[in-house]
């Protein structure tokens, strides 16, 4: 196997297990989660650029650049809240819509903000996709939140991200040292007033939270070791893996509603994911044999 392939597609099936992990902490309020992850994350990342000293873009960093990775932690942090507390709440289906939406949201936000031109396929696709999500809001009497919130963070984070100056662990790093204050502040207080798990949780608890340092910096770093090595065609296509076992997930281990009705609405977004990357990549190869 293509060793760009086995990295992207590890980290792909790293993040659509998570459903598993973050079960292990329904005990633990999301927010403390993800307070925890921020924290700890920081650690992991920290240790892996003093190892290796890359140092350097300390000094070159630029308040536009602070500004720009502020946002983007910010949209992270929303996205990884409001996914940890779907999946202690038995919405992991609902997660996994979002990821299953972030393509079209992302071109779409390519469209809205950078002017970017959609061929008509592309829009065939978000319109069915958006007849999807209006059929399953009317079924569930409200709009779909849960995936409408993780695909809009996510891919505006992806687009962050597209122009940022960064490479991928610093990116991370920034970006956690930025809410690290507020993180190891709001754990202070908590256990401050007896309320932490790390503190007054059984020994497998604290572990688990332990472990959410590496469990969100080795799937990216997977990850940016991937996206180098392989075309983004076929990087797109891979990234199918995670809301797919997140589905998989939610229907045969946690046993969420599924079916009937709502799966006409699934059903209309994956006929447009499939036009999508028909379209990717055919697109793909016609440039591959095109004369130069």
């Amino acid at each position: 196997m293509n060793p760009g392939v086995a990295f992207a597609a590890t980290a792909y099936t790293l993040w659509g297990a998570f459903p598993l992990y973050f079960n292990l902490l329904r005990g633990v309020p999301a927010f403390e989660v993800l307070m925890h992850r921020i924290v700890w994350s920081l650690v992991v990342v920290v240790a892996i650029v003093a190892w290796s000293r890359r140092w350097r873009w300390i000094a070159e960093l630029t308040p536009g650049t602070v500004v720009r990775y502020l946002v983007s932690a910010l949209l992270i942090a929303v996205n990884w809240f409001v996914y940890i507390w779907s999946v202690q709440n038995g919405h992991v289906v609902d997660a996994s819509l979002g990821y299953f939406m972030t393509p079209l949201v992302s071109t779409l936000l390519g469209r809205a903000l950078f002017g970017e031109r959609l061929r008509p396929v592309q829009w065939t696709s978000i319109a069915i996709a958006v007849g999807g999500v209006s059929w399953l809001a009317v079924l569930a009497g409200h709009v779909p939140w849960i995936g409408l919130t993780l695909a809009l963070t996510f891919g505006s984070y992806g687009l962050a991200k597209k122009t940022a100056p960064l490479g991928t662990l610093e990116g991370l790093t920034l970006e956690t040292a930025l809410l690290f204050p507020f993180a190891i502040a709001a754990l202070a207080w908590q256990g401050l007033h007896g309320r932490d798990a790390l503190l007054t949780g059984s020994v497998g608890m604290r572990w688990l939270l332990l472990a959410s340092g590496p469990l969100t910096a080795l799937p990216l770093l997977m990850f940016a070791a991937g996206a180098r090595r392989i075309r983004l065609t076929t990087l797109g296509l891979l990234q199918y893996i995670t809301p797919t076992l997140q589905l998989l997930l939610g229907v045969l281990v946690f046993d969420e509603a599924f079916g009937g009705a709502s799966l006409a609405g699934y059903g209309m977004i994956w006929v447009a994911l499939i036009l999508y990357a028909i379209e990717s990549l055919w697109r793909a190869k016609r440039s591959v044999v095109s004369p130069q």
